[in-house]
C-alpha cells in the first residue's frame, strides 16, 4: 500500500485547536490496517508536541461503523504463508498505537458511533471521553475466531467488576450504546443527530470538552444486560473455563442455556486464554506490561491451528463450523497455556514508543 493510499484510509485534519483523526475505509467498516496505525501514531506524536493543539477528535468518516477491528486478513496470510511475520508486526504497531493513546498528554475524545469491534475498542477506550450513541454495536468478539481480546482488552475488561469483562471476553456479546455506558466502556451518551453539534463545539471550545458532553447527554434506554448482571456474575465468577460451562449447564434457565450454546462454539483453546489473560492483567499496575504481555499471547496465538481455522469458517468460507484443536476445555493443558504465555527472547518483546 502507498503511503498516498494509506493517508486516505485515515483522514488526518487540524481544525485549529483540535488534531482530527477520521477512519475512511467504509467497505471495510474501517477496519484498522497496518499502514493506518502508523500515520496515527505519526500524527498523534506531532500533535502531542503542538502546543496549538488542545485536543484529539477520533472517529469516521462515513458509513455503519466507527472500526470493526483489525485487518484480519492480513493477519491470517501471514500465518499461513510467512509464519507470521508481518501479523506481527502489524500487532507492535498496533499496540504501540494503543498504547500512546492511553498515555496521551492531551484529552482525547472517541466518538464510538456504529460498530466499534476488536482494533476499534482499542482505539476508542484508551480515549480520556468515550461517546456511545444509539447506533453502538460494541464487542470484543475474537473467541469465535481463536484469538483473544487484545488492544488492551485485558486491561480493559478485567478492571470492568461483576465478571462483565469476562462475561465479554468468553462470549463476544454486543453491547448496544446504552449497555455501554452501563459497564462503563463509554463516557457519554449521544443521540446520532447530535454528534455533528458536539465536535463543533469541541473545536470551539476545546478546554471545555466535558462540559460540553456533559450538556449535550441524554439518558438512554434501560440497559438490557443490567437485568442479567446477576447471573453474569455468578455463573463467570471461576478464572477456569470448566467451571463457567459447568455452572451454566447446571442453570436449567433460558438464559444460561443461550449462553451455553455460545460457548460452544468458541475456540476451547481461545476461552482459556482469555481468562487466564483477565486474571493476570487484573494484578498489573502498568498498561505497558499489559500490552507486552498481549503480544506475548499474540504472537503464538497467531500462529496456533485455531486462528486460521476460525477466520476460514467465520469470514471467508463462511459455514460456521471451524474445527478446533484442541478441541475440548479438557484438552488445552496448563503446559500449553504456559507456553503461550511465556516471555519472548529480549530482542522480540513489545515495547512502548
Amino acid at each position: 500500500m502507498t503511503d498516498t493510499h494509506a493517508t486516505e484510509d485515515v483522514l488526518i485534519h487540524g481544525h485549529g485547536p483540535v488534531g482530527h483523526l477520521s477512519l475512511n475505509r467504509p467497505k471495510a467498516i474501517h477496519a484498522l490496517t497496518h499502514w493506518m496505525c502508523l500515520k496515527m501514531r505519526e500524527a498523534l506524536s506531532a500533535w502531542a508536541k503542538d502546543d496549538l493543539i488542545k485536543a484529539v477528535i477520533i472517529d469516521h468518516a462515513e458509513g455503519r461503523g466507527f472500526c470493526s477491528g483489525g485487518d484480519i486478513n492480513l493477519l491470517r496470510k501471514s500465518a499461513i504463508e510467512d509464519g507470521g511475520i508481518a501479523g506481527r508486526e502489524f500487532f507492535f504497531d498496533e499496540y504501540r498505537l494503543n498504547h500512546q493513546l492511553l498515555t496521551y498528554p492531551k484529552p482525547v475524545v472517541a466518538f464510538m458511533d456504529g460498530i466499534t469491534m476488536g482494533g476499534g475498542v482499542g482505539i476508542s477506550q484508551p480515549a480520556t471521553y468515550r461517546v456511545a450513541t444509539e447506533n453502538t454495536r460494541f464487542a470484543m468478539p475474537e473467541t469465535g475466531i481463536g484469538l483473544f481480546p487484545d488492544v488492551g482488552g485485558g486491561w480493559y475488561l478485567s478492571r470492568l467488576g461483576s465478571r462483565i469483562g469476562q462475561f465479554l471476553a468468553l462470549t463476544g456479546a454486543r453491547l448496544d450504546g446504552a449497555e455501554c455506558l452501563w459497564a462503563g466502556l463509554a463516557t457519554h451518551y449521544l443521540p446520532h443527530d447530535k454528534l455533528a453539534e458536539a465536535k463543533a463545539r469541541i473545536v470551539e471550545n476545546p478546554d471545555r470538552i466535558a462540559d460540553i458532553l456533559a450538556e449535550m447527554s441524554i439518558t438512554p434506554p434501560e440497559a438490557r444486560t443490567a437485568a442479567h448482571a446477576d447471573l453474569i456474575a455468578r455463573h463467570f465468577a471461576s478464572d477456569r473455563y470448566e467451571d463457567v460451562l459447568a455452572s451454566l449447564k447446571a442453570d436449567d434457565g433460558e438464559w444460561a442455556a443461550k449462553e451455553l450454546a455460545t460457548l460452544r462454539t468458541k475456540s476451547p483453546q481461545a476461552c482459556k486464554i482469555s481468562l487466564r489473560q483477565l486474571a493476570e492483567a487484573a494484578q498489573l499496575a502498568d498498561f505497558a506490561e499489559n500490552m507486552k504481555q498481549e503480544y506475548r499471547i499474540a504472537s503464538r496465538a497467531l500462529l496456533r491451528p485455531d486462528f486460521a481455522e476460525g477466520v476460514r469458517a467465520l469470514l471467508v468460507d463462511r459455514t460456521n463450523d471451524p474445527k478446533w484443536n484442541p478441541p475440548t476445555p479438557e484438552e488445552v493443558s496448563e503446559d500449553m497455556l504456559d507456553t503461550i504465555f511465556a516471555p519472548l527472547p529480549e530482542s522480540e518483546e513489545w515495547s512502548p514508543l
